[in-house]
């Protein structure tokens, strides 16, 4: 009799197990190559960086040595990586809030007019959608100290003139508002997609509960129903920041000293111009540990604060 019964529950329970285990053959066949392709194209570099950040490498050498952490006791030793780290976060909160204020502002300034809309988005979307570099040169004639259209304007009104890119006290606040210049269009569509997703029915609620001036319909409706959007927008902006470098590059090379370096340009300047790449990847190590720790601590912060339905 309990033969029978094992046999009869083996009968039972193996078609359910050659299911499940078909259903998992089929999903990992399915997921297989994605995962494939972004473990060597994501981790395996990742490792890769780590790995060398450990020696002495230098780019185009055949031979290298295990330093274990003399890369970042170095790095943390060096007054350039300090200015240059000191940079990068200047420069963060200086794009991330205006950023994010003035996106949020002009999206609320199109959204309130019933016309030209798609004429005011297509305006402001453009210096997303340029190609920085070539930007960046024109931000370059826009400055020139003598001839630039800048000082040609400031000069007219009788206002002082400087020498935006080339002194220590305005190279990086040129470079930030550049940065502002470049992001604002991105996070002004996304607060205009948040805008349109806010019913209607908030508002009329809000018009009969007394809430029916602006700031009040803004303060009690708009904002909060925006949470979501909003944390997108910041630690996207954000991350956008933290990867300065074509400005960088092409406007200052992080001159005047190091008054306008940021944490990529170091990066690149230590491994492909003075060829120290395991010094540059332990910069590398550092920027990556940043900037996870940096978005982790804004999700955990601004989740808690942020309101889904």
């Amino acid at each position: 009799m309990t033969n029978n019964v094992r046999t009869l529950s083996s009968a039972v329970v193996s078609p359910a197990r050659r299911r499940i285990f078909a259903e998992m053959l089929v999903a990992w066949t399915l997921v297989g190559p994605a995962v494939f392709f972004l473990f060597v194209m994501y981790f395996l570099p990742v490792i890769g960086v780590f790995v060398i950040a450990l020696t002495d490498w230098q780019f185009g050498t055949r031979s290298l040595s295990f330093v274990g952490l003399a890369n970042f006791r170095e790095i943390f030793s060096d007054a350039g990586f300090r200015a240059s780290l000191v940079n990068t976060f200047v420069y963060v909160l200086i794009v991330v809030p205006s950023t994010v204020l003035l996106g949020l502002l002009i999206a609320l300034l199109i959204e309130s007019r019933n016309s030209c809309r798609a004429f005011y988005r297509a305006i402001h979307f453009v210096p997303f959608m340029a190609t920085l570099t070539a930007m960046a040169v024109a931000w370059e004639a826009l400055l020139h100290p003598t001839i630039g259209l800048v000082n040609q304007t400031l000069a007219a009104f009788d206002l002082p003139t400087a020498n935006w890119l080339r002194e220590e006290n305005t190279a990086l606040p040129v470079l930030a508002v550049i940065g502002i210049w470049q992001n604002l269009g991105y996070a002004m569509v996304l607060f205009l997609a948040g805008l349109k997703s806010i019913p209607q029915d908030l508002y009329d609620a809000a018009d009969v509960d007394g809430a029916d001036r602006w700031l009040d319909r803004l303060c009690t409706v708009t904002l909060p129903m925006l949470g979501p959007v909003s944390m997108f927008v910041v630690i996207v902006v954000a991350l956008r920041a933290f990867e300065c470098f074509d400005t960088v590059r092409v406007l200052t090379q992080g001159g005047p000293g190091h008054a306008s370096e940021v944490l990529l340009y170091t990066l690149y300047r230590e491994s492909f111009e003075y060829l120290r790449t395991g010094y540059g990847a332990a910069v590398a190590v550092v920027f990556l540990a940043i900037v996870v720790t940096l978005t982790l601590v804004q999700t955990r912060v601004m989740d808690r604060k942020v309101h889904y339905q």
